[in-house]
């Protein structure tokens, strides 16, 4: 089965992170669409979700209108909460096969200053 260019680098990206991946960290996988973000916190080694947070989550999707960037730094500030309060700090994060640019950038800088490690 031949994989398309974008799904090639999503799964090399995504295997070397599991790969590196111990028992002490969790992966942090990201997706985003045009208008939406998510993301979820994975232990792999049980092949749970630990913890998820999104851009359609009544709460987030109710408050004002938001452009993406901002609507990406609401999303990180709830997954850090949340995260927090199961004591997850360090984790690794699993850019997808999207660019360490833009709204992928925003969200990591937010989860950093809330207190994640990655």
């Amino acid at each position: 089965m031949k994989l398309d260019t974008n799904k090639r680098k999503k799964f090399r990206v995504s295997n070397k992170v599991k790969r590196v991946s111990s028992k002490d960290r969790f992966r942090l996988s990201i997706s985003r669409s045009s208008k939406n973000i998510s993301a979820q916190i994975i232990d792999d080694t049980k092949n749970v979700t630990l913890i998820s947070a999104s851009s359609i989550e009544k709460e987030i999707k109710s408050s004002s209108k938001m452009n993406k960037t901002e609507l990406s730094k609401v999303v990180a500030e709830r997954l850090a909460k949340k995260a927090n309060d199961k004591k997850i700090k360090k984790i690794y994060f699993d850019r997808g096969g999207y660019k360490y640019h833009g709204r992928v950038k925003i969200f990591a800088d937010t989860l950093r200053k809330n207190g994640m490690e990655f």
